[in-house]
């Protein structure tokens, strides 16, 4: 052992200090674990994403969560499930397969008691000082399904949870990054191997390890090596988002754990690249048109409710030249009450007197972009154009189509905002029980290693909005509970 390695002793030790480390911390607190929690950022900046998040929850109300919960995380759960192994899963657990405990799809298991804790679990959080209340909204049409918030986003979370942690003897270490896992002859975890802002070695001894440090959203190489080449263009929605860097995961599969989650994928949004504001988005494309840097449209703006549709939809914007769009819109645009609502960035529009300025200021082929605008209103058609409804009002003969909000933009100015794709979060990460224990690629459980938020991979293909922050608070309480009564044990 290196002679100047520092080492601390605690029964638990946290990686992170988002909603998941936080409710890990403060469970495990609460059953009488001396616990540390890791964050590599400063003070200031704690928290991660949790810290700049708006906080929506897919709740009707704090007893009660929406009726598609459930069915979109089961529709989320995976890909072409081989079917013996979808049947061996009414079983129960202990008794599945080692294969089908190991195998990358969300157990169905762990799916029921996601939606069953949830109720609880703001029972507890609001016991310990958070508050809830209503949420705003980025559109200007009904969401497809009820949202209660967190008063105050994910910073209210951050900064009651912390105190509340400290009072019960938590131990916090900032600008301290994990590394390695220590481990037992018998292969149980039994602390980490972290390094200060200096890369100077620290060793926390003596108990489990709750990997509750984010995805690998902030990481250029992770994201470009899983999500492939359109990950160059994508950033992280909010400062927070730089920190996650995928240690977690990493030491998680070093250790053997089984991944689980779309690594190929991430939840997206569109946001001004212009702008460096948490979270400026672009929602407003919809009553417009978008079009890439060759001036040409590629997609239907508006499908269908934009809660249901932004993220296929920016994921496409990632995969054009350069990663960006451009969504143009004509002055009509000022006649629609309240549609500075479907933005949140804090720069304004572009605006010219014709389209071809607009491209020569923003950096897309406006000759090309003028044409593509007028094919497009040559397949406008009379129609009753409503911006609170899916209207119905769609364009005729153009590829792709304009299914809802196909009006003719033919009003000077003319108005333009670039989107690029934000990544929100990555999905891909590590198997986890019931217990939040990672499970090996045995299908075992890895004694004394657990993972929740972000780290812990659940979701594939479609992110089932605002079910983010109630992942982490519940698997990150359970892990916290179990890890504490592990040390008991």
């Amino acid at each position: 052992m290196n002679k100047r390695q520092e080492i601390k002793k605690f029964d638990v030790i946290v990686v992170g200090c988002g909603v998941a480390g936080l409710s890990a911390a403060v469970a495990a607190a609460e059953a009488g674990a001396k616990v540390a929690v890791l964050e590599r950022s400063t003070f200031d900046e704690r928290g991660g994403n949790t810290r700049y998040t708006e906080a929506t929850l897919r709740m009707k109300n704090e007893q009660e969560v929406s009726g598609d919960f459930e069915s979109l995380l089961v529709e989320n759960s995976g890909y072409h499930v081989q079917p013996d192994f979808l049947a061996s899963t009414v079983l129960d657990y202990e008794n599945w397969p080692p294969l089908v405990r190991a195998s990358s799809f969300t157990d169905p298991e762990l799916i029921s008691f996601f939606v069953e804790s949830v109720p609880d679990v703001i029972a507890w959080l609001k016991q310990r000082g958070i508050r809830f209340g209503s949420t705003g909204f980025y559109g200007l049409i009904p969401r497809p399904s009820p949202r209660i918030a967190i008063a105050g986003g994910g910073l209210q979370l951050v900064e009651t949870l912390t105190p509340f942690a400290e009072k019960l003897g938590v131990q916090f270490f900032y600008e301290t990054t994990a590394r390695d896992l220590i481990q037992s002859e018998t292969g149980t975890v039994c602390g980490l191997i972290a390094s200060n802002k200096f890369n100077q070695p620290i060793r926390f001894e003596g108990g489990p390890v709750i990997l509750a440090c984010g995805g690998f959203q902030g990481n250029a190489e992770m994201v470009v090596r899983y999500i492939g080449p359109k990950g160059r263009y994508l950033r992280p929605i909010s400062r927070g988002g730089y920190y996650n860097k995928g240690e977690g995961i990493e030491m998680g599969l070093r250790a053997g754990a089984a991944p689980s989650g779309d690594f190929a994928e991430y939840h997206g949004q569109p946001i001004d690249p212009r702008s460096s504001a948490s979270e400026p988005i672009v929602m407003v494309y919809p009553y417009g048109v978008l079009v890439n840097r060759q001036g040409l449209r590629f997609l239907d703006e508006a499908p269908g409710p934009i809660d249901s549709n932004y993220e296929e939809a920016v994921r496409t914007v990632a995969e054009q030249k350069k990663g960006i769009a451009f969504c143009i819109l004509d002055d009509k645009i000022n006649r629609i009450a309240n549609w500075r609502r479907t933005v949140r960035t804090d720069q304004p529009p572009e605006s010219a007197p014709d389209i071809r300025t607009l491209g020569k200021r923003l950096g897309f082929d406006g000759d090309a972009a003028q044409r593509t605008v007028d094919e497009y209103n040559r397949c406008c058609v009379e129609g009753n154009f409503n911006p609170e409804t899916m209207d119905g009002l769609s364009t005729v003969g153009l590829t792709p189509p304009k299914s809802n909000y196909a009006v003719p933009l033919d009003t000077a100015p003319y108005h333009a905002y670039p989107i690029t794709s934000a990544n929100t979060f990555t999905f891909g990460g590590l198997k986890v029980n019931t217990n939040a224990q990672v499970v090996t690629q045995a299908g075992e459980a890895l004694v004394g290693l657990y993972a929740a938020g972000e780290t812990a991979g659940i979701y594939y293909g479609r992110y089932p909005g605002a079910t983010s922050v109630l992942r982490g608070a519940v698997l990150g309480r359970r892990a916290g509970e179990h890890a504490a009564a592990l040390i008991k044990g």
